[in-house]
């Protein structure tokens, strides 16, 4: 068969199920099927894994012209996925079309959660599409003969690539990549990715730069003008000083009518604990919604999680409150609406929400945004803005990850073991490690195989044996079984099962919140409330409880930021405002509803314009405030309040409270802060930030936090056996005595020095903190001495006492202050 009758056995198909193929998708099988690789840039539900799943069977249609009759077996593509949520979904599709056409290709899946009886059947007859993580693919390169596995592979298809590009995961599957070229001769690779703003780079990524894959590749957009509905919440009554404490609780009643009208909506919230507080107070105050509204977030128990998934499908569900674990591909049609509660902090997650509404080709998507604070208003007008302009982030891909190269290269030493002349060029190929030297690679082996310099006297440390032919081979049985146990890149805190004493199984959470219960304390979790019996080993048993004043479990994952062209684009919104305050007249409905807090701002102080940086100072009976607004996210406000307090001190000695959210930070101390002497010292100055940063935030200490997860992905610490996993306290000891060890005799070390490179630049987002200080320092400083709080200081300082205050007290020590204040 030629491309265009193959191409015209696809379109067939699609007639009999009453579709209209997409131009992007006749676009991809076409590239396809010219032995082309690419990236397709396609929005969530316009039909991706038929784009791209559908040219691989009509290639082996081709191939194999008697494929009615015979089949040739073992695996000819491979579909690599970061949600193993998401694999049911693509299973269907695929099986779904391969069957229909008369082939015998079969369709498998491999994650965490397959069985040892699918994994020993698998070994014995790979399908012939394999759904998998990228996880689970280092887990393949990591048994014997992985090569004959892969030998006959034709196609590797990465879904969901704008989520793994820059992550430690995307460099897990760019290494995976460059070995699985070298070994099949064929092979196409294609990437899928939705929202992003660099796609270029990131098809340069997926592909390798200036590789033959990179030079033999397109990038097809899918040109789909998906309608995206943007309606705020406002509430009816606008206080004057905002503050986060509700988490938009007191808006439920407006939700409600929402929910009712509509065949199924997502709710989603920004962090776990929000979704189990919501989900509460959702059943508490609308006790008629008992089995039809459920909750969803990673913790909570796998069966529990497909139930809610399928029960969506098949609408039997009005409502579930989610998080991000709802956020990617899975296929809802009947989902009618989104509601946001709280900024999303970034442009591409609040357009991929969106998009999990009119979930088909040709519908419009609605979400409604729910403010958790009245000045969250200003995020709802500008993301109107970015919906409609597409504006989105791009995803910086990291560079010269050591800690994944060890693990890789530990992976195929504990296979069929590797000559380094011919794994080199293939590492050096890759995004990620283009700029790896001479000196650094030999670093490497030396590491694997001796435990770097300071090392070498523990055997413990020399996992990878060089044998007399120069092939680098683990041959100790025990290293190999941990090394499998610990290959991945996701590093968290120590996850406990949760169950009753009576047996059953609820989910799990992070040893850090329960270390912080005693025995006969109530917690929410899954939507119910617990009461902890005790711990025993990795399990917390707990009993139903009928307390009233239960904790809230917080994970460590839950703080997030603005990404920067958030942040710039709420300073654009910012400006709006001020302008829309000076002329009288709200530009949009949002700016327009928040005219009474604008006012009492100008009132009090200022609204700041394009060229100017505002500075309040005043003093409570907690002490002297000075509030700084760069609007450029909590990450960069966390390094700058720390930095700057560091700076003052250096000019008079003076301690401080830091506190600090998304809109500006706070400087609290007990003795007035000379603020004309800030001035005039010029310290935002991006000057010697290096230095200084190291100084005020005690980067040490942060690259020592760092530094746990880079020893735990290089396998210098063991994270213990799946039923007997090692405490998180113990294994931060461990890292933390490796760290003082390098730093003290070995400060050149790879992976000690990454530490402080990830710190810096993935952590305290150094390129954007410079470039913060650029723009305050051509910026015209405004100082406000204000007699007492203003609007916009008031959600800063309310977060501040949230970390000390029981939510009843917060309530009444606000309420206190909200009388004094507004006098």
């Amino acid at each position: 068969m030629n491309r265009p009758q193959l191409i015209k056995l696809a379109e067939s198909w699609f007639e009999k199920q009453d579709w209209k193929p997409f131009a992007f998708q006749k676009q991809t099988w076409k590239a396809y099927l010219q032995g082309k690789n690419g990236l397709l840039n396609a929005p969530t539900g316009s039909g991706k894994t038929y784009a791209l799943w559908i040219p691989v069977v009509l290639e082996y249609i081709k191939n194999n012209p008697d494929y009615k009759t015979k089949h040739r077996q073992g695996l000819k593509a491979i579909w690599i996925t970061p949600l193993r949520a998401l694999s049911v979904e693509i299973e269907q599709a695929a099986g779904r079309f391969a069957e229909e056409m008369g082939t015998q290709l079969t369709v498998g899946i491999r994650t965490g959660d397959t069985s040892q009886k699918d994994r020993a059947a698998q070994k014995k007859k790979m399908p012939d599409l394999l759904i998998t993580t990228p996880e689970s693919l280092h887990l393949l390169l990591s048994s014997k003969d992985y090569d004959k596995t892969f030998e006959n592979l034709n196609a590797i298809i990465v879904d969901e690539w704008h989520e793994l590009l820059g992550t430690k995961r995307g460099v897990q599957v760019e290494l995976g990549l460059s070995r699985l070229k070298t070994i099949s001769k064929n092979l196409k690779i294609w990437g899928i990715s939705a929202t992003i703003g660099n796609l270029q780079e990131a098809r340069e990524v997926l592909l390798g730069p200036g590789s033959g894959s990179y030079q033999n590749s397109e990038l097809i957009r899918a040109n789909l003008n998906k309608k995206i509905i943007v309606r705020s919440i406002i509430p009816e009554k606008m206080e004057k000083f905002p503050w986060r404490g509700h988490l938009g609780l007191h808006l439920i009643d407006e939700v409600v009518p929402i929910i009712r009208n509509s065949k199924t909506t997502l709710i989603f919230t920004n962090t776990r604990s929000q979704c189990e507080l919501w989900f509460q107070k959702l059943m508490h105050k609308y006790p008629e919604f008992a089995g039809e509204v459920a909750m969803h977030h990673g913790s909570i128990n796998k069966e529990t999680r497909l139930w809610v998934e399928q029960a969506i499908r098949n609408e039997s569900l009005k409502a579930v409150v989610c998080t991000s674990s709802l956020d990617l591909g899975v296929d809802f049609a009947p989902v009618e609406t989104i509601i946001q509660i709280g900024g999303p902090k970034g442009v591409a997650r609040f357009i991929q929400r969106a998009g999990r509404s009119g979930h088909q080709p040709g519908k419009e998507s609605v979400i409604y945004f729910l403010p958790t604070h009245a000045i969250e208003l200003i995020e709802a007008s500008a993301l109107q803005k970015a919906v409609k302009k597409t504006v989105v982030e791009d995803r910086i891909p990291y560079l010269l990850s050591f800690d994944v190269l060890v693990q890789y290269l530990t992976s195929l030493a504990v296979s069929n073991g590797f000559f380094p002349k011919d794994i080199y060029p293939e590492i050096k190929s890759t995004f990620c490690f283009q700029g790896i030297t001479d000196e650094q690679w030999k670093w490497i082996l030396n590491f694997i195989t001796k435990g770097s310099q300071s090392l070498q006297a523990y055997d413990e440390y020399k996992k990878v044996e060089i044998e007399e032919n120069g092939l680098f081979k683990v041959n100790d049985r025990g290293v190999a079984m941990r090394h499998r146990l610990q290959i991945g890149t996701i590093v968290s805190d120590a996850m406990l099962s949760v169950k009753y004493i009576s047996g059953g199984y609820i989910g799990t959470i992070e040893e850090w919140f329960i270390s912080k219960l005693s025995p006969g304390d109530a917690f929410t979790f899954a939507g119910k409330n617990l009461e902890l019996a005790r711990i025993k080993g990795m399990q917390v048993l707990v009993r139903a409880s009928k307390k009233k004043n239960s904790k809230v479990p917080s994970w460590m994952g839950g703080r997030m930021g603005f990404s920067a062209q958030m942040s710039e684009l709420l300073r654009a919104e910012m400006y709006e405002a001020r302008e829309s305050a000076n002329s009288g007249g709200g530009k949009s409905r949002e700016l327009f509803a928040l005219q009474p807090i604008f006012e009492r701002q100008q009132r009090e102080s200022i609204i700041p314009g394009k060229d100017e940086f505002l500075i309040e100072t005043f003093k409570t009976r907690e002490g002297y405030h000075a509030i700084f607004y760069p609007f450029e996210g909590r990450f960069v406000h966390e390094a700058l309040s720390s930095l700057l307090a560091y700076r003052i001190s250096l000019l008079s000695p003076i301690s401080f409270t830091l506190a600090f959210n998304d809109y500006g930070f706070e400087l609290l101390s007990n003795q007035k802060i000379d603020m004309q002497q800030v001035l005039d010292n010029d310290l935002f100055s991006p000057k010697f930030l290096m230095d200084d940063l190291n100084n005020s935030l005690n980067a040490t200490e942060m690259a020592r936090r760092k530094f746990r997860d880079i020893a735990v992905i290089a396998g210098m610490v063991f994270t213990g056996f799946p039923n007997k996993l090692i405490k998180s306290k113990h294994l931060q000891a461990n890292s933390q005595l490796l760290f003082s060890v390098f730093r003290d005799y070995e400060p050149e070390n790879l992976l000690f020095l990454q530490a402080f490179r990830e710190t810096f630049e993935h952590q305290l987002e150094e390129g954007r903190l410079r470039l913060a200080l650029e723009r305050i320092s051509n910026q015209n400083i405004i100082w406000k001495a204000c007699e007492k709080p203003t609007p916009f200081s008031f959600p800063i300082i309310t977060d501040r006492l949230r970390e000390k205050l029981s939510s009843e007290k917060l309530e009444d020590r606000i309420r206190r202050m909200l009388i004094q204040w507004e006098k």
